[in-house]
């Protein structure tokens, strides 16, 4: 279980940066953003996220808040994840070993 924790939190945290950049890339290079390749890339890596909170979510949310909505839920699931290892490691007497850390 403390695997798949550890697993899920690595799945999360790849998401969640690459939103964090698009968000920073948007300040920093305003309209240009759309040709910025690093940009392109961290769309990319967050694509499959985007697209399942976008089948999700009404109509009615723009396309814009898409990647903010998707930012908060991955957080709180993350979050989530966290509490679960961390409830997991300290019940069982965990707290040295290696996936506990």
């Amino acid at each position: 279980m403390l695997t798949f924790l550890n697993l899920a939190q690595l799945i999360l945290y790849i998401p969640l940066l690459a939103l964090l950049g698009q968000g920073l890339l948007f300040v920093l290079a305003g309209a240009r953003r759309d040709g910025n390749f690093f940009y392109q890339l961290l769309k990319l890596l967050s694509k499959p996220f985007t697209a399942v909170v976008r089948m999700a979510t009404p109509r009615k949310v723009a396309d814009r808040h898409v990647p903010i909505v998707t930012f908060f839920l991955l957080l709180l699931v993350y979050f989530v994840v966290t509490f679960e290892r961390i409830n997991l490691c300290v019940t069982n007497n965990m707290v040295g070993q290696p996936g506990c850390q």
